[in-house]
């Protein structure tokens, strides 16, 4: 590159990214920042919709990621709850407001060469393309959850073939056909286009060259520096006469832990140890579950920082790797904390069974029989059977697989896409 590039990165819910220094499109900033780029990020001014991260009265903020010399754009939005018509004001917030300070912006720093929007949900990406056409430069659109798939897939109310569900598809399919490049997390995202016969080939509009798939991953270099500096001591982990499965997430009713704690209560071995990392609104409910069940072989830890994971889950003998079971696993898995698994260089258990499974690919753990709790507690109980030469090789397999999804090789792909779709 002759001059440098200025990228804009939209993402609604990128805000806890500067306060936690990591996550997708922070990772891409600092790798895009060391290759010559000027990356920006905007984003919300909530995490999550519960806590306010920058308080401003002002349509924008502008707050600066030091370490990685990238910008973050705070834009203003309603506080909402729960998942009902606030969330959905909270959009349409975003989508608006994104728009008008993205504007006020180029005003004042110049504008961008490209764009890259990226959902959950679409509002994000029709904004991309919106600024886009506005500045006379390329989009690209990433999707990291098919929106209207999933709630189709969710709802008890929206049904495939219904009016709302038609409009929605249809706006998907502008969106993909309108992006100068889609990026989908899922490794299927590109054959999910085509089961839909949006492509050019099956009669659609939409041209499959464009069809890109970059997963989320990890960035190695700042796991292995958190491993470093920030050791994690506790007695269960010291432990040398326990079988450790570590489970470091989100404790909401989504995670459906409820089965993890059944297949514990039939795990007979007595060396294997559940411990469980991690903060939510079913945390208490389920600690009280084991006080009355009498389960002993589980152990709640609570919240940690996230500096502190990478050296929780190098000390597993197995990690987990456990969501909701869905139809829309087909098209791949892109769980952030299964490449942080990977990174500890110990064997991995799924208690789902994905497409596109990368835990098959690499040979670097095993997948469950069935989403049940006797399949789950027999393999688990099967892992720790293995021999001390079959776990290292699988824990070597997982940090191979770790190296092939660094936020360092994935940024070449970006840039790789950026330059040969927009610039």
């Amino acid at each position: 590159m002759t001059d440098t590039k200025t990228i804009w990165m939209l993402n609604h819910y990128a805000g806890n990214m500067l306060a936690s220094q990591g996550g997708r499109h922070y990772f891409f900033a600092k790798h895009l920042v060391r290759a010559g780029f000027r990356p920006v990020i905007f984003c919300s001014n909530l995490v999550k919709g519960s806590e306010r991260c920058v308080n401003t009265e002002k349509l924008w903020e502008e707050r600066r990621a030091e370490e990685i010399d990238t910008p973050f754009v705070f834009v203003r939005v309603r506080r909402y709850a729960g998942n009902g018509k606030a969330r959905i004001l909270n959009m349409f917030d975003f989508f608006f407001n994104v728009q008008k300070a993205a504007k006020q912006y180029a005003k004042l720093h110049g504008p961008p060469d490209v764009i890259l929007a990226s959902s959950v949900h679409p509002l994000t990406m029709v904004a991309g393309i919106r600024l886009a056409k506005h500045f006379g430069v390329k989009c690209i659109c990433e999707v990291r959850d098919l929106w209207p798939e999933a709630i189709v897939t969710y709802s008890s109310k929206i049904k495939r073939d219904s009016l709302p569900a038609k409009i929605m598809y249809a706006g998907e399919k502008w969106i993909y056909k309108k992006a100068a490049a889609v990026i989908f997390t899922q490794e299927g995202g590109p054959a999910y286009v085509r089961e839909q016969g949006w492509d050019i080939e099956h009669g659609g509009s939409i041209d499959s060259t464009k069809l890109f798939h970059i997963n989320n991953g990890v960035d190695l270099e700042i796991f292995d520096r958190n491993l470093r500096d920030f050791p994690y001591s506790d007695p269960d982990l010291s432990n040398p006469d326990i079988f450790k499965v570590i489970y470091a997430g989100s404790i909401r009713r989504i995670n459906n832990l409820g089965i993890i704690l059944d297949a514990a209560k039939l795990v007979t071995d007595p060396a294997i140890k559940f411990i469980i990392f991690g903060n939510g609104d079913e945390l208490a409910s389920l600690q009280n579950r084991i006080a009355a069940d009498g389960v002993s072989n589980v152990v709640f830890k609570g919240h940690v920082p996230k500096q502190s994971i990478p050296s929780i889950v190098s000390q597993a003998d197995l990690n987990l790797v456990h969501w909701e079971m869905s139809p829309l696993l087909r098209v791949g898995e892109s769980y952030n904390k299964a490449f942080e698994y990977f990174a500890a260089g110990k064997p991995v258990f799924y208690t789902v069974r994905p497409g596109y499974s990368i835990v098959e690919k690499y040979r670097c753990g095993r997948i469950t029989s069935g989403f049940s709790p006797q399949a789950i507690a027999d393999g688990i109980q099967a892992m720790a059977r293995l021999s001390p030469e079959e776990k290292a090789e699988m824990g070597s397999n997982a940090r191979k697989a770790a190296s092939n999804y660094d936020f360092a090789i994935h940024t070449r792909k970006l840039i790789e896409i950026i330059e040969s779709r927009c610039l």
